[in-house]
């Protein structure tokens, strides 16, 4: 989603430093091939300040979550989409800005909490959940302009807000695996540019006066 928390490293503490690493390389080379000492290495920090902020690696994983969600709702609040007064424009603009992403590196716009749950999912419920929450919680934001939509445009669809959120997640999490496979951003700029089609047709489906 999003390079790292927006803060200049020089002025953050050791824990955030350390928070920040995790962002970059997990999401580069995976949960389990990230060790505590590349993790310190990156962070400019020592060991020592390591455990001194977090007891293991699993809890570093569990505070990197909230971190990353914290950090993309921040860069998402300001997106421009975020301008239109229409809340159907904002839910198609949320995918734009996704596919505006891509042009950074695969692990630059790639997701940290999708990237950890699926390594952990059934060894580590810890980390699980706390990727599962910062999943859910940014679905929940783009869930709202749905709602808002759906609204606006007097439709009584026989699908969810709540629903159609979550599966616009699962499709960007399966167009950020499709990116790793292929080693290019490409094929995951065709699978959103699909879903903001699909989206679209969605609300002229239950409103065929309604162009989008």
């Amino acid at each position: 989603m999003v390079r790292g928390s927006g803060r200049e490293i020089g002025r953050a503490s050791a824990r955030d430093k350390i928070l920040d690493a995790a962002l970059s390389l997990i999401r580069a080379r995976g949960y389990a091939a990230t060790s505590v000492d590349e993790l310190c290495a990156a962070a400019g920090v020592t060991k020592g300040a390591f455990f001194h902020h977090f007891a293991s690696k699993e809890e570093l994983a569990v505070a990197a979550a909230d971190h990353w969600s914290r950090a993309t709702s921040q860069a998402f609040a300001a997106a421009p989409y975020q301008r239109h007064t229409d809340p159907l424009d904002r839910v198609l603009g949320y995918l734009d800005f996704r596919i505006s992403l891509l042009k950074r590196t695969v692990p630059e716009f790639t997701c940290l909490a999708g990237t950890m749950v699926q390594e952990t999912y059934e060894s580590n419920p810890s980390i699980r959940d706390a990727c599962a929450q910062a999943i859910c919680d940014h679905a929940a934001k783009v869930e709202a302009d749905i709602r808002a939509a759906i609204a606006k445009y007097g439709i009584d669809p026989p699908w969810t807000a709540a629903s159609l959120a979550l599966h616009m997640q699962a499709v960007l999490q399966g167009a950020f695996i499709l990116a790793k496979a292929k080693g290019s951003a490409g094929v995951a700029a065709d699978s959103i540019g699909h879903l903001r089609r699909y989206v679209a047709l969605l609300f002229q489906a239950s409103n065929p006066r309604q162009k989008v």
